[in-house]
């Protein structure tokens, strides 16, 4: 039965690694990977007993998120796909991970953005016979893959997320 649990609680780090990678070869964040973050978190969440009341402020925090995240794409700060990823990970994270998770992500963002400046700014010359998604990455002037900053930051706020601390509570 454990096994089944860490199984369980392993959908949220495994797809947002995937929507990461998906984001950096692709720049694009495909929509079953947001739907099934919030599918998934149902049996996660009750596997490891999480009460109704904090499955429901999970529910509140990633409607919120979700809303937060359109006004975001509206200003043309973030993409579609970072959007959904977005929410659908406030959703797994609940009110005790979604400001580390939001903190990391922005530091993660910072690095990212940084060593992307810094990459294109030097590689472009050094990469021929690079796979395509590699010069489309480093591109000068190019987007930002964010998809990868959200997928670093859930990583490292998943341990305050309710459904870690309950689990690892048991």
């Amino acid at each position: 039965m454990e096994m089944l649990i860490v199984l369980t609680l392993a959908v949220m780090p495994a797809l947002t690694i995937v929507a990461g990678l998906k984001d950096m070869t692709s720049m694009t964040i495909p929509n079953w990977i947001s739907a099934a973050l919030v599918i998934g978190f149902f049996p996660a969440a009750l596997a490891v007993g999480l009460p109704i009341m904090s499955i429901l402020t999970h529910v509140g925090v990633g409607v919120a998120a979700l809303l937060a995240a359109i006004l975001l794409f509206a200003l043309r700060i973030f993409g579609g796909g970072d959007a959904k990823l977005m929410a659908a990970t406030c959703l797994w994270m609940g009110l005790a991970g979604t400001l580390p998770f939001v903190l990391w992500t922005a530091v993660m963002g910072g690095v990212l953005g940084l060593v992307l400046i810094l990459t294109r700014r030097h590689a472009q010359p050094l990469l021929p016979g690079a796979p395509g998604w590699v010069g489309t990455l480093l591109a000068p002037k190019g987007a930002i893959p964010y998809g990868i900053a959200i997928a670093a930051g859930a990583l490292i706020a998943y341990p305050a997320s309710p459904l870690v601390v309950t689990f690892l509570a048991r």
